[in-house]
């Protein structure tokens, strides 16, 4: 079997979220049982040396409405997954991948076709049987893959709903589609242009990135005006959990770390504690730490957060959060930070940074107010951290309440309604088992044990492409 997976961002090339966990860790764990090729645009980002990502030689050309757009192939290998890198100016020397922070480039329609319109010509050349598309970016690659009559078999993964690709009527004549797709069986969407909607309809299979959010989105809270669609072709449409790459995410072995341990010695966490409480200056050594990290949206729940750091605040402990976003909720932050000596707020992103505060909290704060799978409560279980979670999607998938009688994988704080009471009432269970540490300590022992790799979901993704084909 001969797979070709398209994603916009992989790691460790380019990464601006969960996304490009996910697709470096599945396809890695796919290269081991089928011929895999990964295929991602070369950001400007990238570096080229460092990754050992060379030119293949190969070009070709192809008309975008009345332009035309010359495209360069290079190449990578880490050892298991080829992955063949799309360079075209328009496409890729941009600062961000997407947009500037909190904004998406005028042009992204433009720059995502000639993306997809180049994943669909390297289809045709190599004759994949799979081909793996994910979230908006890749979404017309099957409509083109349709028109062109390609033999392989379509797989489109839903890693988040809320962002469908979305532009307007007049993107249609700029990215050179015939209006004759813009009908309510593919592209139309209340007037504007839908690439995830074409996504759906023309894929053979569906997935989601968690069983529960697969349910969610076929209902109007969740369905993001996409719900009745999806329930009109639901026999397609199937929720697989994600997973993680459990060597990169390995507190046993992490080089970030400042002491390393294990389920059966945790003594290296307490380490970890101190080193990241000196780190971000609130040597409270005592104090439960609690973390996020993230982007900062109102989906993650980051308001919510915001809005409950003053009663957060009165309590004996610390907050560390390390991410960025939209800028209204950037600032919210700042405010908390400068406002309460036991709030430390990192803007931006740092890979390591993230691995030393998964390894030196007690508690992980993810209160999103919807979630597709999330990672974040994977790796901090991994990690030993107790994640607390409103309970909706993957993280109802994966965190369930503490009860050591009947527990299911996955051990934590559970709030069912997205409301800063009930979100403040789980914080306080939390701090009211850290008063009991030896219950701590099992729970995190517990939760280290449980098996959040990524091998399930390959698993599945494998008898899915079977079924296909």
């Amino acid at each position: 079997m001969r797979l070709l997976f398209a994603a916009a961002e992989i790691f460790p090339y380019a990464k601006s979220g969960g996304l490009a966990d996910i697709a470096h860790a599945l396809t890695k764990e796919l290269a081991e049982s089928v011929d895999v090729t990964a295929v991602m645009p070369l950001y400007a980002s990238i570096d080229k040396k460092l990754h050992s990502i060379r030119p293949t030689g190969k070009r070709f050309s192809f008309k975008i409405a009345d332009a035309s757009y010359d495209v360069e192939l290079f190449k990578g290998n880490d050892g298991l997954r080829e992955t063949i890198f799309i360079y075209n100016p328009t496409l890729c020397d941009r600062k961000g991948l997407y947009g500037p922070p909190g904004g998406a480039y005028e042009d992204n329609d433009v720059r995502f076709m000639i993306f997809c319109k180049a994943i669909v010509e390297i289809a045709r050349s190599y004759s994949f049987d799979i081909l793996h598309l994910n979230d908006w970016h890749t979404a017309m690659a099957a409509l083109l893959a349709r028109k062109s009559a390609l033999r392989c078999k379509i797989v489109f993964t839903i890693h988040n709903l809320a962002y469908q690709g979305l532009f307007p009527k007049e993107s249609l004549e700029r990215t050179g589609v015939s209006k004759k797709h813009f009908n309510m069986e593919e592209l139309e969407f209340y007037g504007q242009v839908n690439w995830m909607k074409g996504a759906i309809a023309h894929a053979d299979a569906v997935t989601t990135v968690s069983p529960s959010y697969a349910v969610e989105i076929q209902e109007a809270e969740f369905g993001c005006g996409l719900d009745g669609f999806l329930r009109k072709h639901s026999r397609k449409l199937v929720g697989i959990l994600n997973g993680i790459d459990t060597n990169i995410y390995d507190p046993s072995r992490d080089p970030a770390l400042a002491a390393n341990y294990s389920h059966n010695d945790l003594k290296g966490k307490e380490v970890c504690k101190k080193a990241l409480l000196d780190e971000i200056d609130i040597k409270k050594y005592e104090q439960p730490l609690f973390i996020f990290i993230g982007r900062f949206v109102e989906q993650k729940g980051v308001g919510l957060i915001a809005e409950a750091m003053e009663e957060m605040a009165k309590r004996p402990m610390t907050v560390a959060i390390l991410g960025e976003g939209e800028k209204s909720l950037e600032s919210e932050l700042e405010k908390c930070a400068e406002k309460y000596p036991d709030v430390s707020l990192r803007l931006g992103y740092d890979e390591e940074l993230s691995h030393r505060m998964y390894a030196a909290a007690d508690f992980l704060l993810m209160p999103s107010r919807f979630e597709p799978c999330g990672l974040n409560q994977m790796i901090a279980m991994r990690y030993g951290t107790v994640p607390i979670v409103h309970s909706v999607g993957g993280l109802r998938d994966t965190v369930h309440p503490i009860n050591f009688k009947n527990c299911m994988c996955g051990a934590g704080f559970v709030f069912e309604r997205f409301e800063r009471s009930h979100f403040l009432k789980a914080v306080e269970d939390a701090l009211e088992l850290y008063s009991k540490r030896g219950r701590l300590k099992r729970v995190g022992v517990f939760d280290m044990k449980c098996d959040f790799s990524i091998k399930k979901c390959a698993k599945s993704y494998l008898e899915l492409y079977g079924r296909l084909l």
